[in-house]
């Protein structure tokens, strides 16, 4: 079934294509010939080609936007909501890092402040005095 509606989408994306370079421009641009019956060999006059152009854009605009809703509720069907927290499947929880920058690796002013505190300090260390001259 989606399948079929991706070749229905991507038809009404190229007749919409086609009906909007077939329109005229202010320019004249890609438009069926200045003049009225140039390119459309007398078919309509301009203003009823202009109606029946601007009527075909927005039915096949109103046509493009209900595939591409059907397709994007046809593609989440049937999806379990996941977490990107949980991770992979297999892993609880990740691994604490280790190394120079691992957290307590003893190497901080932090840390080795913490350290005296433990020890029984109530007091951070004073630093020494400054020789007198």
């Amino acid at each position: 079934m989606q399948n079929v509606l991706i070749v229905i989408h991507l038809i009404i994306v190229i007749a919409l294509v086609g009906v909007v370079l077939l329109q005229r421009s202010e320019g004249g641009g890609l438009g069926m010939g200045s003049g009225g019956g140039g390119g459309a060999g007398g078919f309509m006059t301009g203003r009823g080609q202009a109606n029946a152009l601007t009527r075909a854009t927005a039915i096949l605009a109103g046509l493009f936007f209900l595939t591409s809703i059907a397709l994007a509720i046809m593609a989440t069907q049937g999806r379990t909501q996941r977490s990107i927290i949980d991770g992979a499947p297999g892993t609880t929880a990740p691994a604490a890092p280790t190394g120079p920058s691992a957290p307590n690796a003893g190497g901080g002013v932090l840390d080795q402040l913490r350290q005296m505190q433990n020890q029984g300090g109530s007091q951070p260390p004073t630093p020494p005095a400054a020789p007198q001259q």
